[in-house]
């Protein structure tokens, strides 16, 4: 099967504690895009983003 260039992002709040598991794709500049946005502590900008290697 084919590889679809996805990958496991693990997100987590550093206000809340919440953690929420993702699957994204690698952009142009390298980056995982999740389309994640905010927290539901309305927290948008304080995350710790664990890339999964497997």
């Amino acid at each position: 099967m084919a590889k679809t260039g996805r990958t496991k992002v693990t997100i987590r709040c550093n206000v809340c504690g919440e953690q929420f598991t993702l699957r994204g794709r690698r952009g142009p500049a390298g980056e995982v895009e999740t389309g994640f946005k905010q927290c539901l502590c309305d927290n948008n900008r304080h995350f710790h983003i664990m890339e999964d290697g497997s």
